[in-house]
């Protein structure tokens, strides 16, 4: 399932038009006619070869070969409040495919004759474009508003509510219009798909943990790697790399009879691994990174909750210098039994 116009189902349609190669601007970033071909997964609008283009070649389509893969990995969510966006606005129907798009809802009537006469005025009679802006055919596109690939129920995906507007070729988006393609804008929304390995660790001393006995806690350091994704619209020339890497571990014991190590209960990657492997003769040893529980769980278990942070940055179309983005967290508990230490008699 591919991104979702907001403004009402594309329908197939029969009309393509040519994409004029017209000169890049002189702007920072450059929204230039692209190929519509390249490194990608899943593309959900494309061209021909020759030019001509879908109705939907201005949605964001994702390369996640770089990704995390497999059943175990998860969503990383913002550290902070911020919320990648669920929706954007990208080109959407050259002037012939809008018209055909929009009169028939118009002659439907079942909008309402207020609403199909504000419709016209702003897009047949000139407030502001005139005759569908058929004069600029080949020099650029109405763009509208999409919902990204899976996420139409976030409450998110309703923010996008301009009606369509006209783009010309090379140039930048208005301003004024925060979810417009942007680099920046794409770097956000493969934020949204970034997926990282689960955050279940090692403990050891093998067998139940016990009772004032520190616990060696560490991660596979062969699982634990930068991944990316890579979001872009071709039509526009224009893409985004989000870079995830794993700086840090912390360690929540699930109970306040315990003491983690280190004392923050943050423990931060070291030539790309987290914690120490246990081995025989440590037992009384401080582990760089685990939990020494003070209290038995008797006949239960504590929720040990290990949450990997995310380092995240992006570059782009443009940008060479990586940009920060929130750092993102993945977390997950397992079940700790522990156990008195059980004394010998003589």
């Amino acid at each position: 399932m591919h991104g979702i116009s907001r403004w009402s189902t594309v329908v197939a349609l029969g009309a393509t038009a040519v994409v004029c190669a017209a000169g890049l601007s002189s702007t920072a970033v450059a929204y230039g006619p692209g190929d519509g071909q390249g490194s990608t997964t899943g593309p959900s609008g494309n061209t021909d070869g020759k030019g001509t283009i879908s109705a939907t070649a201005g949605e964001v389509i994702f390369n996640r070969d770089n990704n995390g893969h497999g059943q175990s990995t998860g969503r990383v969510t913002s550290a902070s409040n911020w919320t990648p966006p669920a929706c954007y606005y990208a080109p959407m129907y050259t002037p012939e495919q809008f018209q055909k798009a929009r009169e028939p809802v118009w002659n439907a009537g079942s909008t309402g004759n207020g609403w199909d006469v504000s419709q016209r005025d702003r897009f047949v009679n000139g407030k502001p474009y005139k005759d569908f802006n058929k004069d600029k055919t080949g020099k650029g596109y109405f763009w509208g508003s999409y919902v990204s690939e899976g996420r139409a129920g976030e409450p998110g995906a309703l923010d996008c509510t301009k009606d369509y507007f006209w783009v010309d070729t090379g140039a930048a988006p208005p301003a004024d219009i925060a979810e417009a393609i942007t680099p920046k804008m794409l770097a956000d929304l493969a934020y949204a798909e970034i997926r990282v390995p689960s955050t279940k660790v090692t403990l050891a001393p093998a067998g139940a943990t016990k009772v004032n006995l520190p616990t060696w806690a560490w991660l596979d350091a062969a699982q634990f790697k930068p991944v990316s994704v890579t979001a872009s619209v071709p039509i526009l020339n224009v893409e985004a790399t989000t870079v995830a890497e794993p700086v840090s571990l912390r360690i929540e014991p699930g109970t306040a009879d315990a003491q983690v190590y280190p004392a923050s209960g943050v423990c931060t990657f070291v030539n790309g691994r987290i914690g120490e492997p246990y081995a025989a003769g440590k037992s009384k040893q401080t582990p760089p990174c685990g939990v020494k529980y003070l209290r038995s769980s008797g006949d239960g278990t504590y929720p040990l909750r290990a949450t990997i942070t995310w380092k995240i940055h992006w570059t782009g179309t443009g940008v060479n210098n990586p940009q920060a983005l929130p750092d993102g967290e993945f977390g997950a508990e397992q079940a700790v039994v522990v156990q008195e230490i059980q004394a010998v008699n003589r």
